[in-house]
């Protein structure tokens, strides 16, 4: 189980490859694409179908054995994207020497000096002219080797390094590509890469989105192989323990939800995130195709229950002043429930009684978790699905050390307890 997670997190460095390996796993299993453009048509027990938004979110459905209005739903939602720099347009700087680095912007909150002195490739997607100028084709890119990197200024012109330095996003963060070793390859480094990848001509790129990622491949550390150490941990790993509870999983009286979301890192805001009307449209409609009623989705809403899915922070031995004294998840202590005073999390007694409960029905630890009351915490997808469609929910996630790290830590262990809590809550 912890092989398929850690191949999974190779084949996904970007929101865009995520979605798109979710989806294979999806059909594979049965699930058949939906376009949203057209007629749903009729829906009965057992369908599998899955639609897409913006190529960088999933929404998966398998329809109960009764209508949404008597059974509701259960929804589990993870987000696909993490903190990275996302390559700018007319990207190459041409330097001394014939070195190229590419601009860049941050994306999410990245811990930017851990970007340094590793190997990085790029990935995401390239837009071509298609029939059209509303409808152009979308072509995934992944260079599958080491092909830039960020080097750190040496510590003979920075003494004060180890005592810490303020980056700047502009100036430190900029990746080398390469050296230029003809005229012709001048301005054009970057879009040779990318012809070369996916067999095209420069003529035909409209456009791209295209990020940094660490070509290093996941793996499992520890004297019993009992870590995980991956970049996008945060939150791939939650993604991938939901879609094999889904498939896993067989029909059951309630409709079963996955919503995998893009752009939690910058606040969900957009068609694709949390925040976006487009899967209370998605079950809205399900529920007037199997009752021809509005007021379907609405019982439904009432009769569901949410698990919002995004890691937590795990106690770490080298600064326990950090943590809550009462409330610090373990590596390896299970899934953890997370609680806020200020509703930055969806979490309250109920919903977090309901999910132990389905953790103690797994034969799973559940451990819970609040922010050091001087500490300020982040907010995660509960809440501002909640905002659009008013579930029952809980905000939960594996507990993992140096989130928005380029290379975080977490259990293998963790991982099996939320596959296992995600299949029986599903059931």
């Amino acid at each position: 189980m912890v092989q398929r997670l850690l191949h999974f997190l190779d084949a996904s460095p970007v929101n865009f490859l995520a979605a798109r390996n979710i989806a294979s796993y999806l059909e594979q299993a049965g699930y058949r694409h939906f376009d949203p453009r057209e007629t749903l048509g009729e829906v009965k027990a057992g369908d599998k179908l899955y639609v897409t938004k913006n190529d960088s979110s999933v929404y998966a459905f398998h329809i109960g054995r009764k209508p949404m209005a008597e059974a509701g739903f259960k929804m589990i939602c993870a987000h696909c994207d993490s903190p990275t720099f996302r390559i700018k347009p007319n990207a190459e700087m041409l330097c001394e020497g014939g070195i190229v680095k590419l601009n860049t912007e941050v994306y999410g909150g990245p811990i930017m000096s851990t970007w340094f002195d590793r190997p990085l490739t790029i990935a995401g997607r390239v837009i071509v002219r298609g029939e059209d100028a509303l409808n152009p084709k979308t072509l995934l890119l992944h260079v599958k080797r080491p092909l830039l990197q960020i080097s750190n200024l040496a510590i003979h012109f920075n003494r004060q390094v180890n005592d810490g330095v303020k980056l700047s996003k502009q100036k430190d963060m900029l990746p080398i590509l390469g050296i230029v070793t003809s005229e012709l390859e001048k301005g054009n480094l970057l879009m040779n890469v990318i012809c070369t990848e996916l067999g095209i001509s420069q003529e035909d790129i409209l456009d791209f989105d295209l990020y940094l990622a660490d070509a290093t491949p996941a793996c499992t550390f520890g004297v019993h192989n009992e870590f995980i150490s991956s970049g996008r941990l945060d939150d791939l790993s939650m993604c991938f323990a939901g879609l094999e509870a889904m498939i896993a999983t067989e029909t059951v009286d309630a409709t079963k939800v996955l919503a995998i979301f893009d752009n939690e890192e910058t606040g969900s805001q957009t068609k694709q995130g949390a925040g976006s009307p487009f899967l209370s449209m998605m079950l809205k409609r399900i529920a007037l195709a199997q009752s021809g009623s509005e007021e379907a989705f609405y019982q439904a809403v009432e009769r569901a229950f949410m698990i919002s899915a995004d890691n937590a922070h795990a106690w770490h031995p080298n600064y326990s002043e950090k943590y809550d004294p009462t409330n610090h998840p373990v590596l390896g202590g299970g899934p953890v429930i997370k609680f806020n005073a200020a509703q930055k999390y969806a979490s309250d007694a109920v919903s977090a009684a309901v999910f132990a409960e389905i953790c103690r029905e797994a034969e799973v630890p559940c451990q819970r978790f609040v922010n050091h009351s001087d500490v300020a915490g982040g907010s995660t997808l509960g809440n501002i699905l909640a905002s659009s469609i008013p579930l029952r929910g809980v905000d939960m996630g594996n507990a993992i050390l140096a989130m928005h790290s380029c290379r975080e830590t977490g259990s293998a262990a963790d991982h099996v307890f939320t596959v296992k809590a995600f299949t029986q809550f599903f059931k």
